[in-house]
Protein backbone atom coordinates (compact mmCIF):
# COMPACT_ATOMS: atom_id res chain seq x y z
CA UNK A 1 0.00 0.00 0.00
CA UNK A 2 1.49 3.57 -0.81
CA UNK A 3 2.25 6.34 1.58
CA UNK A 4 -1.13 8.50 1.52
CA UNK A 5 -2.55 11.05 3.72
CA UNK A 6 -5.64 8.93 4.30
CA UNK A 7 -4.57 7.55 7.57
CA UNK A 8 -6.84 4.44 6.77
CA UNK A 9 -4.86 2.71 9.97
CA UNK A 10 -6.22 5.75 12.36
CA UNK A 11 -9.76 5.07 10.87
CA UNK A 12 -9.65 0.95 11.79
CA UNK A 13 -8.19 1.60 15.60
CA UNK A 14 -11.68 4.38 15.56
CA UNK A 15 -13.82 2.25 14.57
CA UNK A 16 -12.57 -0.52 17.26
CA UNK A 17 -12.42 1.54 19.84
CA UNK A 18 -15.96 2.53 18.91
CA UNK A 19 -17.25 -0.94 19.64
CA UNK A 20 -15.20 -1.46 22.37
CA UNK A 21 -16.24 1.27 24.69
CA UNK A 22 -20.03 0.08 23.43
CA UNK A 23 -19.42 -3.30 24.81
CA UNK A 24 -17.86 -1.93 27.45
CA UNK A 25 -20.33 0.04 27.90
CA UNK A 26 -22.74 -2.68 28.11
CA UNK A 27 -20.98 -5.10 30.70
CA UNK A 28 -21.08 -2.04 32.98
CA UNK A 29 -24.34 -2.02 32.83
CA UNK A 30 -25.08 -5.96 33.26
CA UNK A 31 -22.81 -5.81 36.30
CA UNK A 32 -24.71 -2.48 37.60
CA UNK A 33 -28.02 -4.10 37.22
CA UNK A 34 -27.14 -7.51 37.95
CA UNK A 35 -29.18 -8.75 34.47
CA UNK A 36 -28.32 -9.88 31.00
CA UNK A 37 -31.45 -8.27 29.10
CA UNK A 38 -32.20 -4.42 30.12
CA UNK A 39 -33.72 -3.95 26.61
CA UNK A 40 -35.73 -5.64 23.69
CA UNK A 41 -32.50 -4.95 21.70
CA UNK A 42 -30.74 -6.91 24.31
CA UNK A 43 -32.38 -10.49 23.45
CA UNK A 44 -35.94 -10.33 22.04
CA UNK A 45 -36.89 -13.86 22.32
CA UNK A 46 -35.67 -13.72 25.48
CA UNK A 47 -37.18 -10.39 26.61
CA UNK A 48 -40.72 -12.12 25.30
CA UNK A 49 -39.96 -15.38 27.64
CA UNK A 50 -38.90 -12.99 30.72
CA UNK A 51 -42.11 -11.49 30.43
CA UNK A 52 -44.27 -14.35 30.72
CA UNK A 53 -42.17 -16.04 33.10
CA UNK A 54 -42.70 -12.47 35.44
CA UNK A 55 -46.68 -12.84 34.82
CA UNK A 56 -46.55 -16.35 35.92
CA UNK A 57 -44.44 -15.26 39.20
CA UNK A 58 -46.92 -12.55 39.71
CA UNK A 59 -50.00 -15.11 39.90
CA UNK A 60 -48.17 -17.75 41.74
CA UNK A 61 -47.49 -15.13 44.40
CA UNK A 62 -50.92 -13.69 44.27
CA UNK A 63 -52.12 -17.08 44.73
CA UNK A 64 -49.85 -18.15 47.78
CA UNK A 65 -50.88 -14.63 49.33
CA UNK A 66 -54.21 -16.20 49.16
CA UNK A 67 -53.54 -19.94 50.22
CA UNK A 68 -51.65 -18.09 53.49
CA UNK A 69 -55.20 -16.14 54.29
CA UNK A 70 -57.05 -19.28 53.92
CA UNK A 71 -54.80 -20.96 56.10
CA UNK A 72 -55.16 -18.26 58.72
CA UNK A 73 -58.78 -18.69 58.49
CA UNK A 74 -59.18 -22.32 58.57
CA UNK A 75 -56.69 -21.84 61.64
CA UNK A 76 -58.55 -19.33 63.49
CA UNK A 77 -61.75 -21.95 63.01
CA UNK A 78 -59.86 -25.18 64.03
CA UNK A 79 -59.10 -23.19 67.45
CA UNK A 80 -62.79 -22.39 68.04
CA UNK A 81 -63.83 -26.16 67.13
CA UNK A 82 -60.94 -27.39 69.55
CA UNK A 83 -62.78 -24.62 72.84
CA UNK A 84 -65.85 -26.41 71.67
CA UNK A 85 -64.50 -29.33 72.41
CA UNK A 86 -63.62 -29.38 75.40
CA UNK A 87 -66.82 -27.79 76.53
CA UNK A 88 -68.46 -30.28 75.20
CA UNK A 89 -65.78 -32.99 77.20
CA UNK A 90 -67.13 -31.37 80.27
CA UNK A 91 -70.44 -31.73 79.63
CA UNK A 92 -70.53 -35.10 78.77
CA UNK A 93 -68.37 -35.52 82.26
CA UNK A 94 -71.23 -34.09 84.10
CA UNK A 95 -74.15 -35.68 82.30
CA UNK A 96 -72.55 -38.82 82.70
CA UNK A 97 -72.02 -37.99 86.86
CA UNK A 98 -75.82 -37.34 86.81
CA UNK A 99 -76.62 -40.40 85.54
CA UNK A 100 -75.91 -42.08 88.83
CA UNK A 101 -79.06 -41.20 90.52
CA UNK A 102 -78.86 -43.10 93.45
CA UNK A 103 -75.41 -41.60 94.28
CA UNK A 104 -75.70 -37.71 93.71
CA UNK A 105 -77.65 -35.19 95.93
CA UNK A 106 -80.00 -32.80 94.37
CA UNK A 107 -77.37 -29.95 95.40
CA UNK A 108 -74.98 -31.64 93.48
CA UNK A 109 -77.23 -32.46 90.47
CA UNK A 110 -78.23 -29.09 90.61
CA UNK A 111 -74.44 -27.24 90.51
CA UNK A 112 -74.22 -29.92 87.73
CA UNK A 113 -76.72 -28.46 85.56
CA UNK A 114 -75.52 -24.51 86.13
CA UNK A 115 -72.30 -25.87 84.86
CA UNK A 116 -73.86 -27.13 81.65
CA UNK A 117 -75.57 -24.45 81.28
CA UNK A 118 -72.49 -21.91 81.40
CA UNK A 119 -71.05 -24.54 79.38
CA UNK A 120 -73.65 -24.43 76.63
CA UNK A 121 -73.74 -20.53 76.80
CA UNK A 122 -70.15 -20.47 76.18
CA UNK A 123 -69.94 -22.70 72.97
CA UNK A 124 -72.92 -20.09 71.96
CA UNK A 125 -70.41 -17.07 72.89
CA UNK A 126 -67.44 -19.17 71.02
CA UNK A 127 -69.93 -19.21 67.96
CA UNK A 128 -70.96 -15.86 67.96
CA UNK A 129 -67.59 -14.24 68.17
CA UNK A 130 -65.34 -16.32 66.31
CA UNK A 131 -64.32 -14.05 63.11
CA UNK A 132 -61.89 -13.43 60.30
CA UNK A 133 -61.64 -10.24 58.89
CA UNK A 134 -64.97 -8.67 60.01
CA UNK A 135 -66.43 -12.29 58.67
CA UNK A 136 -68.03 -14.93 61.27
CA UNK A 137 -66.89 -18.48 60.93
CA UNK A 138 -69.20 -20.51 63.00
CA UNK A 139 -72.11 -19.11 63.26
CA UNK A 140 -73.51 -20.66 59.87
CA UNK A 141 -73.12 -17.82 57.79
CA UNK A 142 -70.36 -19.48 55.82
CA UNK A 143 -72.57 -22.44 55.36
CA UNK A 144 -73.34 -24.21 52.05
CA UNK A 145 -77.43 -23.53 51.52
CA UNK A 146 -79.95 -25.57 50.22
CA UNK A 147 -83.85 -26.13 49.74
CA UNK A 148 -85.33 -29.49 50.50
CA UNK A 149 -88.53 -30.56 48.42
CA UNK A 150 -91.71 -32.01 49.22
CA UNK A 151 -90.71 -35.45 49.95
CA UNK A 152 -87.11 -34.98 51.43
CA UNK A 153 -88.89 -32.58 54.21
CA UNK A 154 -90.49 -35.44 55.88
CA UNK A 155 -87.69 -37.94 54.19
CA UNK A 156 -84.89 -36.78 55.34
CA UNK A 157 -83.53 -34.76 58.89
CA UNK A 158 -80.14 -32.62 59.84
CA UNK A 159 -78.80 -32.31 55.92
CA UNK A 160 -75.15 -30.77 56.41
CA UNK A 161 -73.38 -29.89 53.24
CA UNK A 162 -69.33 -29.74 53.82
CA UNK A 163 -68.55 -28.29 50.08
CA UNK A 164 -70.12 -27.52 46.44
CA UNK A 165 -68.81 -26.33 43.24
CA UNK A 166 -67.57 -23.27 43.19
CA UNK A 167 -68.61 -22.72 39.28
CA UNK A 168 -72.61 -23.83 40.15
CA UNK A 169 -74.80 -22.91 43.32
CA UNK A 170 -77.72 -24.68 41.70
CA UNK A 171 -77.23 -28.57 41.87
CA UNK A 172 -78.94 -31.13 42.63
CA UNK A 173 -79.54 -34.34 44.59
CA UNK A 174 -81.47 -36.85 44.01
CA UNK A 175 -81.92 -39.55 46.83
CA UNK A 176 -83.43 -42.50 46.29
CA UNK A 177 -83.43 -45.83 48.93
CA UNK A 178 -82.57 -49.02 47.36
CA UNK A 179 -82.17 -51.03 51.19
CA UNK A 180 -83.69 -49.27 54.11
CA UNK A 181 -81.99 -49.54 57.74
CA UNK A 182 -82.69 -52.11 59.83
CA UNK A 183 -82.08 -51.97 63.89
CA UNK A 184 -80.33 -54.95 65.97
CA UNK A 185 -82.61 -57.52 67.65
CA UNK A 186 -83.00 -60.24 69.71
CA UNK A 187 -85.54 -62.80 70.55
CA UNK A 188 -85.73 -63.16 74.73
CA UNK A 189 -88.27 -65.45 75.13
CA UNK A 190 -90.59 -66.84 73.62
CA UNK A 191 -93.98 -68.39 76.06
CA UNK A 192 -97.04 -67.76 77.34
CA UNK A 193 -95.68 -67.94 81.42
CA UNK A 194 -93.15 -66.33 83.12
CA UNK A 195 -91.82 -67.37 86.09
CA UNK A 196 -88.95 -65.53 88.45
CA UNK A 197 -86.07 -64.35 86.86
CA UNK A 198 -83.33 -61.68 86.57
CA UNK A 199 -81.88 -60.63 83.33
CA UNK A 200 -79.28 -58.23 81.83
CA UNK A 201 -79.91 -56.37 79.54
CA UNK A 202 -76.46 -54.33 77.39
CA UNK A 203 -76.46 -52.06 74.65
CA UNK A 204 -74.89 -48.85 73.79
CA UNK A 205 -75.27 -46.74 76.43
CA UNK A 206 -74.59 -49.32 79.07
CA UNK A 207 -75.64 -51.92 81.01
CA UNK A 208 -78.73 -52.87 82.90
CA UNK A 209 -80.44 -55.85 85.51
CA UNK A 210 -84.34 -56.35 84.51
CA UNK A 211 -86.16 -58.35 87.35
CA UNK A 212 -89.26 -60.45 86.39
CA UNK A 213 -91.48 -61.82 88.93
CA UNK A 214 -93.19 -64.69 89.09
CA UNK A 215 -96.31 -64.72 86.50
CA UNK A 216 -95.46 -61.41 85.21
CA UNK A 217 -97.10 -60.11 81.54
CA UNK A 218 -94.18 -60.04 79.39
CA UNK A 219 -95.91 -56.73 78.32
CA UNK A 220 -94.58 -55.50 82.10
CA UNK A 221 -91.21 -56.95 81.18
CA UNK A 222 -91.23 -55.27 78.10
CA UNK A 223 -92.21 -51.87 79.94
CA UNK A 224 -89.06 -52.53 82.48
CA UNK A 225 -86.91 -52.54 79.24
CA UNK A 226 -88.14 -49.43 77.80
CA UNK A 227 -87.67 -47.63 80.92
CA UNK A 228 -84.02 -48.18 80.92
CA UNK A 229 -83.49 -47.74 77.68
CA UNK A 230 -81.59 -44.25 78.27
CA UNK A 231 -79.12 -46.46 80.44
CA UNK A 232 -78.74 -49.20 78.12
CA UNK A 233 -79.70 -47.50 74.38
CA UNK A 234 -82.19 -51.11 74.03
CA UNK A 235 -85.78 -50.94 73.87
CA UNK A 236 -88.35 -53.97 73.57
CA UNK A 237 -91.37 -55.21 72.10
CA UNK A 238 -94.40 -58.20 72.52
CA UNK A 239 -95.92 -60.42 69.39
CA UNK A 240 -97.84 -62.42 71.34
CA UNK A 241 -95.76 -64.48 73.36
CA UNK A 242 -92.74 -63.54 71.56
CA UNK A 243 -90.58 -60.82 73.56
CA UNK A 244 -88.40 -58.77 71.30
CA UNK A 245 -85.56 -56.88 72.34
CA UNK A 246 -84.82 -54.07 70.08
CA UNK A 247 -81.29 -51.11 70.30
CA UNK A 248 -82.39 -48.15 69.50
CA UNK A 249 -79.83 -47.31 66.58
CA UNK A 250 -79.87 -48.54 63.29
CA UNK A 251 -77.18 -50.22 61.23
CA UNK A 252 -74.47 -52.88 61.76
CA UNK A 253 -72.58 -51.54 64.58
CA UNK A 254 -75.53 -51.60 66.57
CA UNK A 255 -75.70 -54.15 68.89
CA UNK A 256 -77.50 -55.67 72.39
CA UNK A 257 -76.97 -58.47 74.88
CA UNK A 258 -79.26 -60.12 76.62
CA UNK A 259 -78.10 -62.87 79.45
CA UNK A 260 -80.07 -64.70 81.94
CA UNK A 261 -78.57 -64.26 84.98
CA UNK A 262 -80.65 -66.40 87.05
CA UNK A 263 -84.57 -67.90 87.14
CA UNK A 264 -86.58 -68.86 84.10
CA UNK A 265 -85.06 -70.66 81.33
CA UNK A 266 -87.44 -69.39 78.83
CA UNK A 267 -84.84 -66.14 78.91
CA UNK A 268 -81.60 -68.80 78.77
CA UNK A 269 -81.89 -69.25 74.69
CA UNK A 270 -81.90 -65.89 73.12
CA UNK A 271 -81.37 -65.59 69.59
CA UNK A 272 -79.76 -62.40 67.18
CA UNK A 273 -80.51 -60.55 64.46
CA UNK A 274 -77.55 -58.10 63.12
CA UNK A 275 -78.46 -54.67 62.23
CA UNK A 276 -78.23 -53.47 58.95
CA UNK A 277 -77.41 -50.42 57.28
CA UNK A 278 -79.16 -48.22 54.56
CA UNK A 279 -77.96 -47.94 51.05
CA UNK A 280 -79.19 -44.72 49.49
CA UNK A 281 -78.33 -44.00 45.93
CA UNK A 282 -77.56 -40.04 45.27
CA UNK A 283 -77.72 -38.92 41.93
CA UNK A 284 -77.03 -42.85 41.28
CA UNK A 285 -74.55 -43.42 42.80
CA UNK A 286 -74.94 -45.88 45.40
CA UNK A 287 -73.85 -44.70 49.49
CA UNK A 288 -74.42 -47.07 52.45
CA UNK A 289 -74.47 -45.44 55.31
CA UNK A 290 -74.00 -45.87 59.19
CA UNK A 291 -77.26 -47.04 59.94
CA UNK A 292 -79.58 -44.16 58.83
CA UNK A 293 -76.55 -41.36 58.25
CA UNK A 294 -75.69 -40.84 55.16
CA UNK A 295 -72.36 -39.45 54.30
CA UNK A 296 -71.98 -39.08 50.20
CA UNK A 297 -69.57 -37.05 47.48
CA UNK A 298 -71.33 -36.63 44.58
CA UNK A 299 -69.86 -34.54 41.64
CA UNK A 300 -67.94 -31.81 43.79
CA UNK A 301 -71.03 -31.71 46.75
CA UNK A 302 -70.59 -33.41 50.00
CA UNK A 303 -72.20 -33.98 52.87
CA UNK A 304 -74.38 -35.77 55.23
CA UNK A 305 -77.99 -36.18 56.17
CA UNK A 306 -79.93 -38.75 58.64
CA UNK A 307 -83.29 -41.09 57.16
CA UNK A 308 -85.97 -40.15 58.68
CA UNK A 309 -89.07 -43.08 60.31
CA UNK A 310 -90.74 -41.95 56.91
CA UNK A 311 -87.58 -42.31 54.87
CA UNK A 312 -86.46 -45.33 56.11
CA UNK A 313 -88.15 -47.75 53.09
CA UNK A 314 -87.14 -48.11 49.73
CA UNK A 315 -88.11 -45.59 47.38
CA UNK A 316 -87.68 -41.90 46.52
CA UNK A 317 -86.32 -39.83 49.06
CA UNK A 318 -86.95 -36.83 47.21
CA UNK A 319 -84.53 -34.42 46.05
CA UNK A 320 -81.72 -31.57 47.90
CA UNK A 321 -80.92 -28.51 45.71
CA UNK A 322 -77.92 -26.77 46.50
CA UNK A 323 -78.62 -22.88 46.60
CA UNK A 324 -74.95 -21.46 46.88
CA UNK A 325 -73.11 -20.28 50.27
CA UNK A 326 -69.98 -21.33 51.73
CA UNK A 327 -66.56 -20.08 51.84
CA UNK A 328 -64.83 -19.86 48.20
CA UNK A 329 -61.19 -19.19 48.26
CA UNK A 330 -58.75 -18.37 45.51
CA UNK A 331 -56.17 -21.45 45.26
CA UNK A 332 -54.42 -21.44 42.16
CA UNK A 333 -53.57 -18.91 39.48
CA UNK A 334 -56.30 -20.20 37.06
CA UNK A 335 -60.30 -19.11 37.32
CA UNK A 336 -60.83 -22.89 37.35
CA UNK A 337 -59.27 -22.89 41.25
CA UNK A 338 -62.14 -21.71 43.51
CA UNK A 339 -62.83 -24.69 45.81
CA UNK A 340 -66.00 -23.89 48.09
CA UNK A 341 -66.42 -25.20 51.58
CA UNK A 342 -69.27 -25.24 54.21
CA UNK A 343 -68.16 -24.05 57.75
CA UNK A 344 -71.45 -25.23 59.88
CA UNK A 345 -73.35 -23.58 62.44
CA UNK A 346 -72.06 -25.07 65.83
CA UNK A 347 -74.56 -23.27 67.75
CA UNK A 348 -76.07 -24.96 70.45
CA UNK A 349 -79.56 -25.72 68.78
CA UNK A 350 -77.80 -27.12 65.76
CA UNK A 351 -75.92 -29.65 67.63
CA UNK A 352 -77.33 -33.25 68.30
CA UNK A 353 -80.02 -34.53 66.09
CA UNK A 354 -84.14 -35.09 65.50
CA UNK A 355 -83.84 -38.29 67.30
CA UNK A 356 -81.83 -37.88 70.07
CA UNK A 357 -82.44 -34.00 70.73
CA UNK A 358 -80.47 -31.14 70.77
CA UNK A 359 -77.68 -29.51 73.17
CA UNK A 360 -79.72 -26.44 73.92
CA UNK A 361 -82.02 -28.61 75.51
CA UNK A 362 -80.29 -29.59 78.44
CA UNK A 363 -80.20 -26.13 79.40
CA UNK A 364 -82.19 -25.37 82.76
CA UNK A 365 -86.26 -25.96 81.89
CA UNK A 366 -84.93 -27.96 78.56
CA UNK A 367 -86.67 -31.35 77.11
CA UNK A 368 -83.38 -32.99 78.40
CA UNK A 369 -82.05 -31.21 81.18
CA UNK A 370 -80.08 -33.04 83.98
CA UNK A 371 -83.87 -33.62 85.81
CA UNK A 372 -85.47 -34.29 83.25
CA UNK A 373 -83.20 -37.59 81.51
CA UNK A 374 -79.70 -37.52 82.28
CA UNK A 375 -79.25 -40.57 80.27
CA UNK A 376 -80.91 -38.48 77.18
CA UNK A 377 -78.44 -35.73 78.21
CA UNK A 378 -75.73 -37.95 77.90
CA UNK A 379 -76.62 -39.42 74.61
CA UNK A 380 -76.97 -35.63 73.41
CA UNK A 381 -74.03 -34.56 74.65
CA UNK A 382 -72.31 -37.85 72.77
CA UNK A 383 -73.67 -36.96 69.24
CA UNK A 384 -72.71 -33.40 69.83
CA UNK A 385 -68.88 -34.71 70.03
CA UNK A 386 -68.94 -36.82 67.46
CA UNK A 387 -70.56 -33.89 65.03
CA UNK A 388 -67.98 -31.34 66.35
CA UNK A 389 -65.17 -33.94 65.65
CA UNK A 390 -66.14 -34.72 62.04
CA UNK A 391 -66.52 -31.51 61.49
CA UNK A 392 -63.66 -30.58 62.89
CA UNK A 393 -62.41 -33.39 60.91
CA UNK A 394 -63.03 -32.46 57.13
CA UNK A 395 -62.08 -28.79 58.08
CA UNK A 396 -58.33 -30.04 58.95
CA UNK A 397 -58.68 -32.42 55.62
CA UNK A 398 -59.60 -29.58 53.58
CA UNK A 399 -56.84 -27.35 55.63
CA UNK A 400 -54.55 -29.94 55.25
CA UNK A 401 -54.68 -31.78 51.39
CA UNK A 402 -56.41 -29.03 49.86
CA UNK A 403 -54.66 -25.40 51.22
CA UNK A 404 -51.67 -27.17 52.59
CA UNK A 405 -50.77 -29.15 49.53
CA UNK A 406 -52.11 -26.32 46.94
CA UNK A 407 -49.72 -24.00 48.51
CA UNK A 408 -46.85 -26.37 48.49
CA UNK A 409 -47.45 -26.90 44.92
CA UNK A 410 -47.07 -23.54 44.30
CA UNK A 411 -43.63 -22.96 46.40
CA UNK A 412 -42.41 -25.22 44.24
CA UNK A 413 -43.78 -23.55 40.89
CA UNK A 414 -42.52 -20.04 41.78
CA UNK A 415 -38.44 -21.61 42.84
CA UNK A 416 -38.78 -23.39 39.36
CA UNK A 417 -40.13 -20.30 37.63
CA UNK A 418 -37.82 -18.19 39.50
CA UNK A 419 -34.54 -20.32 38.35
CA UNK A 420 -35.90 -20.10 35.03
CA UNK A 421 -35.92 -16.46 35.10
CA UNK A 422 -32.54 -16.10 36.61
CA UNK A 423 -30.65 -18.57 33.85
CA UNK A 424 -32.51 -16.02 31.27
CA UNK A 425 -32.24 -12.90 32.52
CA UNK A 426 -29.78 -12.84 35.21
CA UNK A 427 -26.18 -11.83 34.25
CA UNK A 428 -23.19 -14.16 35.13
CA UNK A 429 -21.17 -11.84 36.68
CA UNK A 430 -18.11 -14.11 36.42
CA UNK A 431 -18.44 -14.15 32.57
CA UNK A 432 -19.05 -10.66 32.59
CA UNK A 433 -15.97 -10.11 34.71
CA UNK A 434 -13.84 -11.54 32.51
CA UNK A 435 -15.76 -9.67 29.43
CA UNK A 436 -15.11 -6.13 31.15
CA UNK A 437 -11.33 -7.05 31.74
CA UNK A 438 -11.06 -8.00 28.15
CA UNK A 439 -12.26 -5.05 27.21
CA UNK A 440 -10.14 -3.03 29.57
CA UNK A 441 -7.21 -4.25 28.03
CA UNK A 442 -8.13 -4.09 24.37
CA UNK A 443 -9.95 -0.56 25.13
CA UNK A 444 -5.87 0.87 26.43
CA UNK A 445 -4.47 -1.24 23.43
CA UNK A 446 -6.45 0.53 20.87
CA UNK A 447 -5.67 3.94 22.50
CA UNK A 448 -1.70 3.44 22.29
CA UNK A 449 -2.28 1.95 18.63
CA UNK A 450 -4.02 4.86 17.89
CA UNK A 451 -0.72 7.36 18.81
CA UNK A 452 0.96 5.13 16.60
CA UNK A 453 -0.77 5.49 13.44
CA UNK A 454 -0.87 9.02 14.17
CA UNK A 455 2.75 9.15 13.52
CA UNK A 456 1.83 7.77 9.64
CA UNK A 457 1.18 11.78 8.80
CA UNK A 458 4.04 13.11 10.89
CA UNK A 459 6.18 10.83 8.25
CA UNK A 460 4.51 12.58 5.24
CA UNK A 461 5.09 15.68 6.59
CA UNK A 462 8.80 14.92 7.06
CA UNK A 463 9.24 13.70 3.61
CA UNK A 464 7.83 17.45 2.59
CA UNK A 465 10.79 19.39 4.16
Amino acid sequence: MGLTITNTNTLQLLNILNRTSSEQSLSLERLTTGKRINRGSDDPAGLIALQNLGAELTAVDAALGNGQRANSLLGVADGAFNEVNSLLSQIESLAAQSTNSSGISAAELAANQAQIDQAINSIDRIVNNTTFNGLKLLDGQQSVRYTLDSTANTDVSDVRLYSRRSNSSSDTLTLNVTTAAQVASATIANTASVSAASISIAGKNGTTTITIGDGEALTSVRDKIIAAAGETGVSARVSGNVLVGVTRDYGTAAFLTVSRLSGDSDFQNVSYTKGADAVVTVNGASVTGDGLQISFNSNGVSGEFTLTSTGNAAGSAGVITVSGGGATFQLGTGSNTQVTAGLESLASHKLGDTATGYLNQLKSGGANSLSSSATNALSIARKAISQVATAQGRLGGFQKYVVQSTMNSLNATKKSLEEARSAIGDVDFAVESANLNRQNVLLQSAIGLLGLAGQQTSQILSLLR
